[in-house]
C-alpha cells in the first residue's frame, strides 16, 4: 500500500477515534444540566452514559469478527451510518427513557466503528511503522477528550446540552461521506469462515447481565444475582468458544499467548480504575467548587491534553522500547494520582486537583499506546479485527464496570437525591471510596502489565 493511502487510512481512523470520545467528554460536562432538565437523580443519570457504553461493549466483539469476515471498511461504514442517525435523534428525545433507548442504539453503531478503525489502521501499516501510527491514532482519541469539555461547556452554557449531539451528528455525517469517497474500492478481509451467532448472543447477554446487575446492586439483592448470572453466562461463552471451529473469539489467544492475554487484562483493570474520574471531577468542579460548565470544561482539559501530547511519543517509543515497561510505568503514575484523590475535600486547592489530574494524564498516555501496540503485534494480520475488538471490549467492559461501581456508591451514599450543594459531604464520601477502590485496582494492573512478558515482533507473525 502506498504512503499516500496509508496516510488516508490514518486520517479516517484518527477522525473516527476523535469523534466518539469528543461527544462523550462533552456530555460529561453537560451532566448537571441534563439532570436539571429531566429532573432525575445522579444514580439514574449515570445510565445516560452506561447505556451507551454497555451497548458498545455488547456489540464490539461480534462487530470485530464481522469485519474480519465481511470486510472491515464495510462494517466501519455501517457503524458510522448508525451512529450518525441515532446521534441526530438523541437531542430530539422528549423523555429521559427515550434518550436511554437512543443512546443504546447509538452505542451499537459506535461498536462497529471501534471494532474496525484500529484494525484498518493496523492492516494498512507495516510492523515497523505500526507503533507510531497507533500512537497518532491514540492522540486523536485524547484530542477529542481534550476538546470535549471546553466545547461541551460552551455549548451547554450558550445553547443547551442538546447542541452537543447536533454538532457531533454534523461531524459524523461529513466523516461518513469522506470515508465512502476516499476509501472507495479498498477493503480488508482477514479470514474465511462462518459467523458464530450463538457465541455473539452468549457474549452480549453475559456482558449485559453483569453490568446491569452490578449497577443496580444497591437497589435490590436480586440484581446481584443478575450479575452472578452474567458471570455464569460468560463462563458458558468461554466453554462454547473453546469447542468451535470458527469461534467469535479464539480462546487460544488467551491460553497460549501471554502478551495478548495480559495486555488485555491490564487494559480491563486500567479502564475500570480510571474511567469514573471524569464523572466525579465534573460534579466536583461544578457542584462543590461552584464553577460554571464552561470554566469546569476548561479545567478538565488538562488531563486529555497531556494524553494527546504524549501518546504519539509513547507510541513511537514502543517501536524501540519494550511496551510492557512503558505501560507499567504509566500504570504506576496513574496509581499515585488515584491514591491522592482518596483525600479529596471540599477545600482542596484547585491547583492540586488539576496538577494531579495532569499526572493521571501522563500515566494514561504512557500506558495506552504501548499497550495497544502490544495487543496488535501479538496476533497475525488476519486476526486484527478480533484483536482490535477484544481490546475495545476490555476497555468498554472496564468503563461499564466503573460506571456500575460509581452508580452503586452514589446509591449507597446519596440514595435518590440529585447531586447539589446540599449533599456535598455524602458525595465526597462516595467519591473518596471510589478513588480508594480505583487505586487498589490500578496497583494490581501494574503486575498484570509486567506479567505479559516480551512482545512478539517477528515479521512472519505480524505480516
Amino acid at each position: 500500500m502506498g504512503r499516500k493511502m496509508k496516510r488516508t487510512v490514518l486520517l479516517v481512523s484518527a477522525a473516527a477515534s476523535f469523534l466518539v470520545p469528543f461527544m462523550s467528554a462533552a456530555l460529561n460536562v453537560a451532566l448537571p444540566a441534563m439532570s436539571r432538565d429531566f429532573a432525575v437523580s445522579a444514580t439514574l443519570l449515570n445510565w445516560s452514559i452506561t447505556a451507551y457504553i454497555l451497548a458498545t461493549a455488547a456489540f464490539i466483539l461480534p462487530a470485530g469478527r464481522l469485519g474480519d469476515l465481511w470486510g472491515r471498511k464495510k462494517v466501519f461504514l455501517a457503524g458510522l451510518t448508525l451512529f450518525t442517525f441515532f446521534t441526530l435523534l438523541c437531542p430530539l428525545a422528549s423523555s429521559f427513557q427515550l434518550l436511554l433507548v437512543l443512546r443504546t442504539l447509538q452505542g451499537a453503531g459506535g461498536a462497529l466503528i471501534f471494532a474496525t478503525s484500529v484494525a484498518m489502521l493496523s492492516s494498512a501499516c507495516p510492523p515497523a511503522e505500526r507503533g507510531r501510527a497507533l500512537g497518532l491514532n491514540t492522540a486523536a482519541v485524547y484530542l477529542g477528550i481534550s476538546l470535549g469539555p471546553p466545547l461541551g461547556g460552551i455549548l451547554t452554557q450558550a445553547l443547551g446540552w442538546r447542541s452537543i449531539f447536533f454538532l457531533t451528528a454534523v461531524i459524523a455525517f461529513f466523516l461518513l461521506a469522506l470515508t465512502a469517497w476516499v476509501l472507495r474500492g479498498l477493503d480488508w478481509r482477514g479470514q474465511q469462515g462462518r459467523f458464530d451467532g450463538v457465541g455473539a448472543l452468549l457474549y452480549a447477554g453475559s456482558v449485559s447481565l453483569l453490568i446491569y446487575g452490578l449497577s443496580q446492586a444497591g437497589e435490590s439483592l436480586a440484581n446481584l444475582y443478575l450479575a452472578l448470572g452474567g458471570v455464569a453466562a460468560l463462563a458458558l461463552f468461554v466453554l462454547w468458544e473453546s469447542r468451535r471451529s470458527d469461534p467469535l473469539l479464539p480462546m487460544r489467544l488467551f491460553i497460549g499467548n501471554r502478551p495478548f492475554a495480559f495486555s488485555n487484562l491490564a487494559a480491563l483493570v486500567n479502564y475500570t480504575a480510571t474511567f469514573g474520574h471524569a464523572i466525579i471531577i465534573s460534579f466536583y468542579l461544578q457542584t462543590v467548587k461552584g464553577l460554571s460548565p464552561q470554566l469546569a470544561g476548561l479545567l478538565m482539559l488538562a488531563q486529555p491534553l497531556v494524553q494527546a501530547i504524549f501518546s504519539p511519543l509513547a507510541g513511537r517509543a514502543a517501536d524501540r522500547v519494550e511496551p510492557r515497561l512503558l505501560a507499567s510505568l504509566g500504570m504506576a503514575l496513574s496509581t499515585i494520582s488515584l491514591a491522592f484523590f482518596i483525600f479529596l475535600e471540599a477545600g482542596t486547592p484547585l491547583f492540586w486537583v488539576i496538577a494531579n489530574t495532569v499526572l493521571m494524564g501522563l500515566g494514561f498516555a504512557l500506558f495506552s499506546s504501548p499497550n495497544t501496540f502490544a495487543v496488535m503485534n501479538a496476533v497475525q494480520a488476519k486476526e486484527f479485527g478480533v484483536a482490535s475488538s477484544t481490546l475495545g471490549a476490555m476497555r468498554l467492559v472496564g468503563q461499564s464496570v466503573a460506571m456500575a461501581l460509581l452508580s452503586l456508591l452514589f446509591a449507597l451514599w446519596l440514595g435518590t437525591a440529585e447531586i447539589s450543594p446540599a449533599v456535598v459531604e455524602p458525595f465526597l464520601s462516595a467519591a473518596r471510596t471510589s478513588y480508594g477502590i480505583a487505586a487498589a485496582l490500578s496497583f494490581a494492573a501494574i503486575f498484570a502489565s509486567l506479567a505479559r512478558g516480551r512482545s512478539r515482533r517477528s515479521p512472519e507473525r505480524l505480516a
